[in-house]
């Protein structure tokens, strides 16, 4: 998927999946660019946008896999 695009595929997997589903987001961390401040290209900014974005979500519970370049699982209350 393309990367600006990930907060509107996050929405439209939370309308299609039922309580306690589990979903994956893949790049989150996306190689360590996301805590490097210096890096400001537009897929570092959407990840740091989503990343915040989903911690705030009461809609879900998440976990942020420290592996590879950042796996972020959501299972839906």
């Amino acid at each position: 998927a393309d990367k600006p695009n990930y907060p509107a595929y996050y929405e439209a997997v939370l309308k299609l999946l039922k309580p306690g589903g589990v979903f994956g987001i893949d790049n989150t961390l996306w190689g360590g660019r996301v805590a490097d401040l210096t890096q400001t290209d537009e897929s570092t900014e959407v990840f740091r946008k989503l990343n915040a974005f989903i911690h705030a979500d009461t809609r879900v519970e998440m976990c942020l896999v420290p592996v590879g370049v950042g796996l972020t699982l959501c299972r839906k209350k």
